[in-house]
């Protein structure tokens, strides 16, 4: 047993034997547990909730001994946040935008970007100069003025790293969603080259094509007369496919290589006027100062219709010699790697971006890795760690081993080389901050040793607060436990766990939850308070306030009485159960006369007991007993004791009628003895008493009587309509219109609802009621015209109406209320012998009412939801028949079913690649001979209504990238970008602001592009 429930029991044994009113002042500390020992540190591991003299483990172990005063607060070190000397300043990643610090990182360290962009003028920034040097209310705004102040900020701030955000949203990303990196470097170049070309500046104008831009052309060679045509084109990056290859040079000579155009993918020679073979590559004709390699690490897999990422192991130099590739060699063509990015990570989906940079003062390498820059031993670059991460089992490859010179990596997405030159002298290495952004930096700067100095003060408050209430805990916690013979309080425990909790605010103790009805301390809740000194609660009423102080005299005799008179009762309870159960097994005497009682409280009678001696406490919760509803768990449990229907909540009450009386239901009770009903008594006073003489409710058995009267007056209609219009209730012999009756020129028409309804009455007349009217009026317009034509009750409106002998309409005209008679006559012309017949009804047809219906039936048709729509791919123009597609999946793929497309929504044909595993792009749909061409239509405007068949015919994808440069020429016009022809082809326009990426499939928003 817990010690919980043996500190209980044990505290209420002494209620078996001492009765109600033999009850002393020592029973009552009993009760409440006064003299139960009080527990010693390190006796027990957590506080014993049972006892009130238990001070351990309610949150002390902490402000006991020595503490350190870092334990007082939980603001951390300012100073942490300050930039070491001779270090880098890290960038704050805003959710998803490490992307974007890899990028800034590395065009920071471009010395002459920064030094260009430095000369950017800022006319908005002088005209908030003021007489103190302060630029007072100055934000950037555009692209390079965030630009500016973040290089500035990045090379003289004072912070260990720092906000993006103001440059972040100016760009209109989304904090949240990672974009493709490779896309934001090429659209941010092509928008800063955009803005820097307005400038006045020649050198500014160009520093984008002077640091980025070569020079390439596609060139053809007609292999009949020789000649060429060059396509020239500018480049701000190779992009280069890795799949299949080990290192730099070979993606490189992959790039360059020639392609031969042959068969349908002849070229068409001008001068030959004709398609002829030829050859085409690609020759560079000039490379940038920094060249940008883009390894082609995510790709489009169409089987899945997502991207993936190539998680290939590439070498590259740290020296490369572009001479062997360029088109003569006039220029430089050697490069030093300045920048290698990665990416952690094997989804394409998701990851974390990281750059290596070299420094170009000091040509040591550092990783920037968003707020942390660590700076790499020695002078080499060392990826370590970033091509280890993310190893699943199947994809472990053994690293290859690089020669010296080189390194090896599978991660790295981008690199960077820098055109060796000449030494450069110490003073072209020092880039000065323009003044009005040292201002802004200087201001910053200022911000962050304020907040420094906040920090740190707030720090001392919390420690010299931290010191006061240790020693508050020391010398009260001392005082709390009392001693024999000296008074004392209850407070509650779990406002004494607050106060040793620093972290919570600190409350007035309040015991008005711990009263009972009587205003005193409730027994049950001795578990939820402690017994303090008298000397202690002084000392925190006065310091924290409070509510219900509970002495001494708080210990409540009226509820110990009650709970002994409680335990006493159960106790009795299961030994008159027994005997109860016994005394009902035999028969009464002829001469005795019993007492009536319900079935149900017989069976449940001791759980009532117990319920009802709890409501005595009122109580909802008691540690003896169980709430109501619920089974004891105490002595010996009848076998059907159980209850059935609804919950006793009184003795007896099951045998009473609505009106209070005796009901006159015998089945649902019994006959007890006197005997039987005495002891029955004790436990429920108040039940109500009915002898074996009583006579049962007089009003309900009136009742009965006229229920039964009733029934035989349905059953008399019944056979009497039955008889009546025994062909209809047996649907024998009916009328149709397909094939009119030749014995008569009239029929009548009632709604299929009415004959229903009467067929349910005619079986079952005791359990239905009978039917009064025809209720004609279901089958007519607003204007008292008939809503159905002879056409449309031959097809799907038949199922609304029920036709009619004139014989059994005239039986139905006696018999029930008819509110408008309608009928269907037919009409011969007897003047010609063609046997030309009409039809016509009484009411008329309304016409407009009936054009209205039509019409609202043809819009549900094309607007809906839930409905069910079937997707049939078609194999060589032959349409094969398959099952339809069900949960449990299936081998075969021919026929699917797409359920609940709303036609109200655009057609989400996504799920048919799923299904089918054929991309969007290589859907051919239709429906009844029509292309399904409009992605933006609504299913129901393409004429898809429920149960129709669309069928799908698959494209074969197109592996030949090459075969497409005729059309994209290798450019992209929308974002005015070039891209290598062999792996991307137009980004499609969706939006001002956006595109499609149609190798990526990913949506890029750059608002400030199109602005």
């Amino acid at each position: 047993m817990a010690p919980r429930l043996q500190l209980e029991k044990a505290a209420w044994k002494w209620a078996e034997t001492v009765k109600p009113e033999d009850i002393t002042h020592e029973h009552i500390e009993l009760a409440y547990r006064i003299a139960v020992p009080a527990c010693k540190r390190g006796t027990c591991r957590r506080n014993c909730k049972g006892n009130p003299n238990c001070l351990v483990g309610i949150g002390e172990q902490s402000w006991l001994g020595e503490i350190d005063e870092n334990a007082f607060h939980s603001i951390d070190d300012p100073n942490s946040e300050r930039r070491d000397k001779n270090t880098f300043v890290g960038l704050t990643n805003l959710g998803a935008t490490c992307y974007v610090n890899t990028f800034l990182q590395v065009w920071f360290h471009n010395l002459d970007l920064r030094r260009a962009l430095y000369l950017f003028q800022n006319s908005r920034a002088e005209g908030h100069n003021t007489d103190s040097g302060e630029l007072k209310d100055y934000e950037p705004r555009t692209i390079c003025e965030h630009l500016q102040y973040l290089f500035a900020l990045l090379q003289n701030s004072n912070r260990r790293y720092i906000d993006p955000s103001g440059l972040v949203k100016a760009l209109g990303l989304d904090t949240g969603q990672q974009q493709d990196a490779q896309e934001f470097s090429k659209l941010f170049l092509s928008l800063l080259e955009d803005t820097l070309s307005k400038q006045k500046d020649p050198n500014l104008q160009n520093v984008i094509q002077q640091q980025f831009c070569g020079q390439f052309s596609y060139v053809t060679v007609c292999n009949k007369c020789g000649r060429e045509s060059p396509l020239p084109s500018r480049f701000y990056e190779l992009e280069l496919n890795i799949q299949g290859h080990k290192n730099l040079t070979e993606c490189v000579t992959e790039f360059l290589k020639e392609e031969k155009l042959e068969g349908d993918n002849r070229y068409y020679c001008e001068s030959c006027q004709s398609k002829q073979n030829a050859t085409r590559r690609i020759k560079l004709q000039s490379l940038p100062r920094t060249l940008n390699f883009q390894l082609m690490r995510f790709v489009f897999d169409r089987q899945s219709g997502h991207k993936k990422k190539l998680n290939t192991f590439i070498s590259f130099p740290e020296v490369l010699d572009m001479g062997p590739f360029l088109e003569g060699k006039e220029e430089e063509c050697t490069y030093e790697l300045s920048a290698v990015l990665i990416h952690r990570g094997v989804s394409a989906y998701s990851g974390h971006y990281i750059a290596h940079v070299r420094d170009a003062h000091t040509n040591d390498w550092y990783k920037f890795n968003d707020e942390e820059i660590e700076k790499m031993e020695g002078k080499k670059l060392q990826l370590g760690i970033e091509e280890d991460i993310a190893e699943t089992a199947k994809s472990q490859t053994r690293k290859p081993k690089c020669s010296k010179g080189y390194h090896c990596s599978r991660n790295a997405y981008m690199l960077v080389y820098k055109r060796q030159t000449e030494e450069i002298e110490q003073t072209e290495t020092i880039i000065e901050v323009p003044a009005f952004l040292q201002k802004l930096v200087d201001q910053d700067n200022k911000k962050f040793e304020e907040w420094c100095n906040e920090m740190a003060d707030m720090r001392k408050q919390s420690v010299d607060k931290g010191k006061a209430k240790h020693e508050e805990v020391k010398e009260l916690y001392e005082l709390l436990p009392t001693e024999d013979g000296l008074s004392y309080e209850f407070v509650p425990l779990e406002w004494l766990k607050k106060w040793l909790d620093d972290s919570t605010s600190i409350k007035e103790i309040d015991n008005s939850q711990f009263l009972c009805s009587h205003g005193k301390l409730h027994p049950d809740k001795i578990g939820d308070v402690k017994r303090i000194s008298s000397k202690a609660a002084d000392l925190l009423f006065s310091r924290y306030g409070g509510v219900s102080r509970l002495g001494q005299s708080s210990l409540c005799r009226d509820c110990v009485t009650q709970r002994c008179r409680v335990i006493r009762l159960k106790n009795q309870l299961n030994e008159d159960y027994r005997e109860v159960m016994n005394l009902v097994k035999s028969s009464l005497k002829s001469d005795e006369s019993g007492f009536w009682i319900g079935k149900a409280s017989l069976r449940s009678w001791r759980q009532l007991a117990l319920d009802q001696l709890e409501e005595d406490e009122e109580e909802t919760k008691h540690n003896n007993s169980k709430v109501n509803g619920e089974k004891s768990t105490d002595g010996v449990k009848g076998d059907n004791e159980d209850r059935d229907g609804e919950e006793m909540k009184n003795f007896n009450e099951d045998i009473l009628c609505y009106h209070g009386g005796l009901n006159i239901l015998e089945n649902d009770r019994r006959v007890v003895s006197a005997e039987v009903w005495n002891k029955l008594r004790m436990y429920f006073p108040r039940a109500p008493e009915f002898t074996q003489n009583n006579e049962a409710c007089q009003q309900c058995m009136r009742l009965e009587r006229e229920g039964k009267e009733n029934e035989a007056l349905n059953r008399m209609m019944a056979n009497e309509q039955k008889s009546s219009l025994l062909n209809l209730f047996q649907e024998k012999n009916r009328p149709t219109l397909q094939k009119w009756p030749q014995e008569t020129d009239v029929l009548y028409i009632v709604p299929h609802y009415f004959v229903d309804e009467w067929r349910k009455f005619i079986r079952r007349p005791a359990k239905s009621n009978p039917v009064s009217n025809v209720g004609n009026s279901l089958l007519l317009c607003p204007h008292g015209g008939f809503m159905f034509t002879y056409d449309s009750m031959l097809q799907g409106d038949a199922q609304h109406i029920a036709l009619l002998w004139p014989a059994e309409w005239e039986v139905i005209s006696k018999m029930f209320l008819v509110d408008q008679a309608i009928s269907i006559c037919q009409i011969r012309d007897k003047t010609q012998d063609n046997g030309n017949v009409q039809y016509q009804t009484h009411p008329d047809l309304c016409r407009e009412c009936r054009e209205g219906f039509i019409f609202q039936q043809q819009r549900d048709m094309r607007e809906y939801a839930q409905a069910t729509v079937y997707v049939r791919k078609v194999i060589d123009k032959k349409r094969e028949s398959a099952p339809e597609f069900s949960v449990s999946g299936s081998d075969v793929e021919d026929e699917r079913e797409e359920p609940k497309m709303d036609g109200e929504k655009d057609p989400d044909f996504s799920q048919i690649m799923h299904a089918f595993s054929v991309a969007p792009f290589d859907q051919n749909l239709s429906i009844d001979g029509r292309c399904l061409t409009d992605d933006s239509a609504t299913l129901g405007s393409l004429g898809v209504i429920p149960e129709s068949i669309i069928c799908l015919k698959a494209d074969e994808p197109i592996a030949d990238y090459a075969a497409m440069d005729d059309v994209y020429q290798g450019k992209c016009c929308s974002c005015k970008l070039n891209f290598s022809y062999q792996y991307v082809s137009f980004p499609t326009p969706i939006s001002a602001g956006g595109f499609l990426c149609s190798v990526f499939f990913c949506l890029f928003f750059l608002p400030s592009l199109y602005a």
